[in-house]
Formats: C-alpha cells, sequence, structure tokens
C-alpha cells in the first residue's frame, strides 16, 4: 500500500497551494521550485520524517530485543516505508536548484536528502537486500557454540568471559574458531550477494561503490590520504606496545607458541577479535610488585547493579550542567539481559528514536569496569542526542560519524583517571607513583592503543571489496593479510576460503561502517581543550573533568550543533583547529612510550615482524590416532567409515562362503562315502588283498576326512561371530563420536511423531 506522501495528488496539491500562495502569475517551472518553496518542502519532510523514522525504530527495536519472525516481519515492513519516504523526497529534493540559494542551512539540508542510500535499489532487489541484512544480523545475535557433552555458550557473556579469563591455549582456541564456525562461515555467501546490492544502490546514488558512499560522509576529498597519514604517526606507539605484549606472552607461553620476532597468535590477547588487550593486563603489567586495584570487585563488593552504573553516568553529564535523561530513558531502556528467556542482540548500542522525547540504550550489563566505561560511552550518544534534538531530523547526527563515537572516548578517558574513580569511592589508594602510572597508562594503552591498527583495517578491508580489489575468491586470505601488516597477527590454525573470519564481527554481519571509531581516538583532540575549561593543569592522563560547567557549556554549544555545520567548523569550534590530530593522543601517552622505548631497546626487542607470514607448519593442530596414524578429525572419521564398510563386506562374504561350503560339503558326503563300497563290491574275489579306500570331504576346495571338514567349518563360524561383533562394535562408536549418543538412544528413535 502507498504512503500518503506518495500520492502524486498530495504532492501537487501541496505544491500547488505554495505556488498560489507565493508566486501567482509564474509559469517557470525553475521560479516554482525556489528558496521558499525548498523551505516548506524541507517542514513537510521532517513533519513525515518523524513519524516514519520513530515508527520504523520502535520495530527495530521491538524485533533486536524479542528475536521472532512476527517482529522482524514487522521490522522489515517499516524498513521498506521508510525507504519510500527516503525515495519521494530525495526525488523531489533533486528538482530544486540550489546554487542561486542564499540560506546555507537550505542548500545543506537538500544535499543531505539526495543520498537515499539502499531506497534506491528497485523494490524487489530492495526487499531481497533488506532481508539479507536481517539476516545476516540475526546469524551473529543468536550464534551459538557448544561444548561437547555440555551447554551450549552464547557471545556474550559465555564465550567473552572464556577469551578473557581463560589462560589455556587450548580452550581460548576452541572458543575462538568455534565462534568463527558458527558465524562466519554461515554468512560466507551471504556476503558476497551483500556486496553486488550495496555497490548497486551506491552507483544508483551517484557513487562508484558501497566504500566511496560511506566515506562521503566525512566531507573530505583526501580523506583516504589523511587517514594513513594518521596511522603512521600512532605507529610508533602500537608497535612498541605490540613488542613489549609478544615479549611477555612469549614468557607465558613458551617459545613452541610465540616467536619473539614475528606476529601474535590472535587468541591470546584476551578479546574474541583482539581488538582490546586489556584482558590480558596481569600477564604484561609492568610492574607486577604494584598492581592496580580490582575496580570490578570493589564495585561488586558495594553490591552495584546495572541500574547503579547507568545512574553513574547520568551523573557525569549532570555534574557538567548537561541535560539529564527523560523518564522514558529508564522505563524503556534493556540495560540487563531479559530473564524471560527471550532471544535479544546483545551489541551495546544507543537509540534515538526521532521524536525529540525517546531515547533508549540497549546493554546485556555485567558489573564489571569494562561495562561501566562501554556505558559511560552510549551515554554520551545518547547526552549528543538531546543536544541536537530540536535540530531538523536530517541535522540529527554527529558533525560527521566519528563525533558521536568521540564524545564517548573522551568521557570514558575522563572517567577512567585515578582522580575520578578515587572520587567515586572506587579507588583507595590516594595518590600514584611513577611506576603505578605506568601501569594505569598500560591498561588504557591495551584498550586504546591496541584497538588503532583493527579499528583502522575494518573498513579498508571492505572498501577494498567494495572497489574489487579484494575478490570473493580469496576474501578470509586478504582479511589475515591486512590483520597481519596493520595488527601483526596471525590465526592461530590454518584458515581457508569455507571461512569467513570477518563476519565473526558485529559491524561486518550488520553492515555498520567502522572508520568512525578509528577517528574518534583521533578526535580525543578535544579533551585537552575540555581539560583546559576545567582548569586542570598536569598531565592530560590526570584530568577529570566532572563537575566542571565551564567544560560542558563547551562541549554541550559543540553537541547542539548535530550536523548542520561541516565538521572542520564544529572542531575549531572546541579546540581552535580545523584540522584532526593525533597530538592530544599521543600527549596522553608519552609517559608510557617513554617507557617502552626503554624497556624493548634493555631487552633487544625488534619492533614490528619483519619477513614474517602466516604460515602453520610448526602450529600444532588437533589431531586424531588412527590405526596408529596421526590424522585431521575429518580424515579419521573418513577412515572409520571406510573400515566399517570393509568390515561388513568381509563378514557378509564370510558368511556366504560357509553357507556355500556347508551345502556342497554336505552333499559331497554321501557320494564320496557310496563310492569305495561299490569299487569295493564290484572287484571283491578279483582283488581282497586291495587297500580298503578312505571316504572324502572337501573344505576350502582341500580334500579330508569328513569330521576334520565339520570341525574347520565350526572354527570358521565362530571367526566370522567374532568379526560380527566387531563390526557392530566399531558401528556405536563412529556414531558416539559423531552424534555423541547412537540413534537407537536417542529419544528421537523412538519417537512416533
Amino acid at each position: 500500500m502507498d504512503l500518503p506522501w506518495t500520492f502524486p495528488t498530495c504532492s501537487l496539491l501541496l505544491w500547488a497551494a505554495l505556488a498560489m500562495a507565493q508566486y501567482q502569475g509564474h509559469q517557470s517551472l525553475g521560479r516554482f521550485y525556489n528558496e521558499t518553496v525548498a523551505k516548506a518542502f524541507l517542514q513537510f519532510y521532517d513533519q513525515t520524517a518523524q513519524i516514519v523514522w520513530s515508527q520504523f525504530m520502535e520495530a527495530t527495536w521491538n524485533y533486536v530485543t524479542n528475536i521472532t519472525k512476527k517482529n522482524r516481519e514487522e521490522m522489515l515492513h517499516k524498513d521498506s516505508e521508510r525507504s519510500k519516504h527516503m525515495l519521494y523526497f530525495g526525488t523531489q529534493a533533486r528538482l530544486f536548484k540550489t546554487s542561486r540559494f542564499q540560506d546555507p542551512d537550505v542548500k545543506r539540508l537538500l544535499s543531505k536528502l539526495l543520498n537515499v542510500d539502499k531506497a534506491a535499489l528497485p523494490q524487489d532487489e530492495l526487499q531481497e537486500y533488506n532481508q539479507l541484512l536481517a539476516y545476516m544480523e540475526t546469524t551473529y545475535s543468536m550464534a551459538q557454540v557448544c561444548l561437547n557433552e555440555g551447554p551450549c555458550m552464547p557471545l556474550e557473556p559465555d564465550l567473552q568471559e572464556v577469551m578473557a579469563t581463560s589462560r589455556d591455549q587450548k580452550e581460548l582456541l576452541w572458543a575462538w574458531q568455534g565462534w568463527r564456525d558458527a558465524v562466519g562461515r554461515q554468512l560466507r555467501i551471504t556476503f558476497e550477494r551483500y556486496v553486488q546490492l550495496s555497490n548497486k544502490a551506491a552507483n544508483l546514488n551517484g557513487y562508484k561503490d558501497m566504500g566511496a558512499l560511506w566515506r562521503s560522509k566525512y566531507e573530505s576529498e583526501t580523506l583516504e590520504d589523511d587517514l594513513e597519514q594518521l596511522y603512521q604517526e600512532l605507529q610508533p606507539l602500537y608497535l612498541n606496545l605490540h613488542a613489549y605484549v609478544r615479549r611477555a606472552l612469549h614468557r607465558h607461553y613458551g617459545p613452541k607458541i610465540i616467536d619473539p620476532r614475528g606476529p601474535i597468535p590472535a587468541h591470546l590477547l584476551g578479546n574474541m577479535w583482539a581488538q582490546s588487550w586489556v584482558n590480558i593486563l596481569d600477564l604484561v603489567l609492568p610492574f607486577p610488585k604494584k598492581p592496580p586495584e580490582d575496580i570490578t570487585k570493589i564495585m561488586k563488593s558495594q553490591h552495584w547493579k546495572p541500574s547503579k552504573m547507568f545512574e553513574e553516568a547520568e551523573k557525569f553529564f549532570t555534574s557538567l550542567g548537561m541535560l539529564s535523561t527523560p523518564p522514558s530513558f529508564w522505563k524503556n531502556s534493556m540495560m540487563e539481559r531479559p530473564a524471560d528467556g527471550r532471544e535479544v542482540e546483545c551489541h551495546a548500542s544507543a537509540w534515538d528514536f526521532y521524536n525529540g522525547r525517546d531515547f533508549r540504550i540497549k546493554k546485556c550489563t555485567e558489573v564489571t569496569v569494562e561495562d561501566l566505561l562501554s556505558i559511560f560511552h552510549q551515554m554520551g550518544h545518547i547526552q549528543y542526542f538531546l543536544q541536537y534534538r530540536n535540530l531538523s531530523v536530517i541535522f540529527r547526527a554527529g558533525a560527521n560519524p566519528a563525533f558521536e563515537e568521540a564524545v564517548g572516548s573522551v568521557i570514558t578517558l575522563s572517567a577512567s583517571s585515578h582522580k575520578h574513580l578515587l572520587n567515586r569511592g572506587l579507588l583507595s589508594h590516594q595518590h600514584q607513583d611513577s611506576e603505578e602510572e605506568v601501569n594505569f597508562l598500560m591498561s588504557v594503552a591495551l584498550e586504546k592503543i591496541a584497538f588503532i591498527p583493527f579499528s583502522y583495517l575494518m573498513d579498508l578491508f571492505r572498501w577494498k571489496v567494495f572497489d574489487g580489489t579484494i575478490q570473493k575468491n580469496v576474501y578470509n586470505q586478504e582479511w589475515w593479510n591486512l590483520r597481519l601488516k596493520y595488527q601483526g597477527l596471525c590465526p592461530p590454525i590454518p584458515r581457508t576460503e569455507e571461512d569467513f573470519d570477518p563476519g565473526a564481527k558485529f559491524h561486518i554481519s550488520a553492515s555498520v561502517p567502522y572508520l568512525r571509531y578509528f577517528l574518534s581516538l583521533v578526535l580525543s583532540s578535544p579533551l585537552e581543550s575540555l581539560c583546559k575549561a576545567s582548569g586542570h593543569i598536569g598531565p592530560l592522563h590526570r584530568c577529570d573533568i566532572y563537575n566542571s560547567k565551564k567544560a560542558g557549556k563547551l562541549l554541550e554549544d559543540v553537541l547542539k550543533l548535530g550536523s548542520s555545520k561541516p565538521w572542520p567548523e564544529v572542531l575549531q569550534k572546541i579546540t581552535g583547529q580545523t584540522q584532526m590530530s593525533t597530538k592530544a593522543l599521543m600527549t596522553y601517552f608519552k609517559p608510557l612510550l617513554n617507557w617502552l622505548v626503554t624497556e624493548n631497546v634493555r631487552q633487544g626487542e625488534i619492533l614490528g615482524w619483519p619477513d614474517f607470514s602466516c604460515t602453520f607448519e610448526e602450529k600444532d593442530t588437533e589431531k586424531v590416532a588412527f590405526l596408529n596414524l596421526e590424522l585431521d578429525p575429518d580424515q579419521a572419521k573418513y577412515g572409520q567409515w571406510v573400515l566399517l564398510a570393509l568390515s561388513f563386506i568381509m563378514f557378509l562374504a564370510a558368511l556366504l562362503l560357509a553357507y556355500r561350503l556347508y551345502f556342497l560339503e554336505k552333499k559331497s558326503l554321501p557320494q564320496a562315502t557310496n563310492a569305495p563300497a561299490t569299487e569295493a563290491q564290484a572287484s571283491g574275489s578279483r582283488d581282497t588283498s586291495a587297500p580298503e579306500t578312505q571316504p572324502k570331504a572337501y573344505f576350502l576346495g582341500i580334500a579330508m576326512d569328513p569330521r576334520l571338514v565339520a570341525k574347520r567349518q565350526w572354527i570358521l563360524l565362530s571367526l566370522c561371530l567374532i568379526l560380527m561383533l566387531c563390526s557392530i562394535s566399531l558401528t556405536i562408536r563412529v556414531f558416539m563420536q559423531h552424534y555423541k549418543k547412537p540413534p537407537w538412544m536417542r529419544a528421537e528413535w523412538w519417537s512416533w511423531d
């Protein structure tokens, strides 16, 4: 059914009314589509968009917080309505000739409307694309990895806890490989079609591929060159961290697992994707005799709940004089995994429902310091939504996609400072000495610096896929080539093109661009300005802007702009500069970098992984013993089935042979005994001295005494029986290895259903 704004009659009535009111007597179409009409058009768009987008967000929320077929169909229906709305207004926006318009806001609004994204696809392909995206995201959200004789484990919190806490490399490998088998392999073929449809949508919007469309959000002609320069500026920090961590892992796991001059196996870094290494802090702590306090343990001892964690983040923003969240936020948000058994998508996210009133967060919160800082980050998004809620729907976004993430990054750096945690009762030590500060900075670096190359290569990979540089037959190979080049990591076991390891990351399965996270680290430069506004003096890592109304006002003035101004103007408003810079991040970590350089020189470390590639000849893989041979599990299983088949063939052959010989010899026995008697009677009187001939029988073609034949037949049948029992035993073993129980021991075997 068509939507109201797609009715040509409605459109004609609207434009006719405007024309009669403003331009009576003018016949020219060019005069009709002038600036005043454009403003009315944009107002009409805003009124309808708030309804359409709010309904779509509500349907999507219902689906990801209760994954059912019914909710999925409703979400797809509302997404289709949203696409029709975007396509209609995007098409109409092209009719305006903005070159003579005076109001820059009108020109900017209309230019943003021109990109209708996937709505440009033909209806049948749009429907296919939406279903494909829903399938990929649902596959990720519902995937589990099952133990051999135990329960199945979802990613959050079970598998993530294994990756974070286990120091058994075999257990880590099980979780690492299991997750990629459960998700990546399922999406391999689907992703190929996703790429095709994405590129077609981009072409219809005037871009050469989807990567180009994504990059257009940053309004920069030199974006790719700028990114590479920023990465190169940060690389010394990462390379020194990588070398130091590699040495520490070498000490723990030994030379068979870690090569002190090579890449690091990707499953040993405390995170499913090796994007954050903070969970192995205990293995790499620079000064082990001065371990940091366990904030998670303190939180649990103080009986923190997820609701208290959100309240703590709320207090931070209100202490800056910024807006508080409405009551509906606390009522409608999903702050914990539901206890009613619903399937949900646990990936943390903040939601704007585009009606100026409804804002929510979705997160399966655990009481940990990592989740506390994640909540601070998500509440940064909510604060951004609150600040720009009065702008046009078109401008309700960050100055560029990275700005929204940067707000969260800046706030979490402040909230994780020793001063702030001490003031909030989560630390007891009043002061940090120089060694404790290095330990603290190491913990932050394992989260932030380790993330730099991963956040860069995520979109670099997809851009190359979209533009055809990476072909579909080498997706996985090129993924690991990039991870080796930028992160210095290798897979712990051999990977093939049947695998699709990129798909094991949410943002790839959900088609969410990732560059924003890389640039959000670079855009940490506002922290310097906010700290200065708060009156902070001293090292940047000690800064806490909590309770600073001046810092809050400076941040608030930037957030209110949304995307109404080009991002360089917004950046200049808070930092005084129009270019992104790594200066603030390098300043923040300077004490740690100095220490790392000294330590790596002392240990004789080589930075990087020169001349190394991801080879697996020396790596241990899971082998299975079969007939005293070390084989892959699949090869051993195949051998078992072959052996089983041969056993049955031998059993049947022996049985048929025994049957045939038995009856042949039974038939030959009377003949063999009667023949000598007849001959004796015929020659009795003529040759009475001739010896008596003994009766003969045959066994396996050999003539022998009948009693001996009978004895050997019984031996043959006994051997057949033993062979049959061996065949049955092997059958049971094969079934138990493959299915855990033989068919006849499972309930379904006896079920009539």
